[in-house]
């Protein structure tokens, strides 16, 4: 990978003339190349990425301002997420500690 020495985007490389060329998409700076070298991997179709996700071991914190909409228990596990854009408030996740049920508030 090479960068432009005039405005420092990243060349990219064209045939020009029978020729390979690093080119700026930006500014328009070409460099002659003698070899070009590509190296591709590819991935057999058997191959899977897995992702492993450890069990939460940090305790939530615990609230008795809420009630489960699912069996009327008035504690929750509670966390907040930034859902939506930055400007926006944050969303609030509970999880009921009799029955693990979670649902959400938009503040």
């Amino acid at each position: 990978m090479k960068f432009c020495p005039k405005c420092g985007k990243k060349l990219s490389i064209k045939k020009k003339n029978d020729k390979n060329v690093l080119f700026c998409k930006k500014c328009g700076y070409e460099e002659k190349i003698e070899e070009v070298l590509i190296s591709t991997k590819k991935l057999s179709s058997k191959e899977v990425a897995i992702e492993t996700v450890k069990e939460e071991t940090t305790p939530l914190p615990i609230t008795s301002d809420v009630k489960c909409p699912a069996c009327g228990h008035n504690e929750a596990y509670w966390w907040t997420v930034q859902t939506r854009s930055a400007d926006e408030p944050t969303t609030q996740f509970f999880r009921c500690v009799k029955c693990n049920h979670t649902w959400r508030e938009y503040a």
